[in-house]
């Protein structure tokens, strides 16, 4: 495998745009650990009722992210309702308490509604 390695004059304008870019297109995945997150969701037993791709009792990954990926607040959100036990509506209509997601630290549960969010198409629901 070829490994090229780009060179630029950190004091030109041709080098701080190359920077630049570079940063800008690196960023989103900064302090994504997928691995982390799949394990979470294993570990708290979610995927009773949610999968990545397709609705069970509770709706797919992908279509959370697509319901909330555009709003400004769309990481808090995610966060509130894998931590705060909010009632749920279930499909034969009875009402529960989500299950609060248990993680060791607020850097853990930041991860996976990341990852949540980070999932490619699913629909609005």
């Amino acid at each position: 495998m070829r490994h090229f390695t780009l060179k630029a004059n950190r004091g030109s304008l041709a080098g701080r745009a190359v920077c630049i870019t570079a940063f800008c297109l690196a960023q989103p995945a900064w302090g994504l650990d997928v691995a982390a997150a799949e394990q979470a969701i294993k570990d708290n037993n979610c995927h009773k009722c949610h999968t990545v791709d397709r609705k069970k009792d509770g709706p797919a990954y992908r279509d959370v992210a697509a319901k909330f990926r555009q709003e400004a607040d769309s990481e808090e959100k995610v966060i509130h309702h894998i931590t705060a036990g909010e009632l749920v509506k279930f499909p034969d209509g009875h009402k529960e308490r989500h299950k609060k997601i248990k993680l060791s630290s607020q850097d853990e549960v930041i991860n996976v509604a990341r990852w949540i969010l980070s999932l490619e198409g699913g629909s609005k629901q």
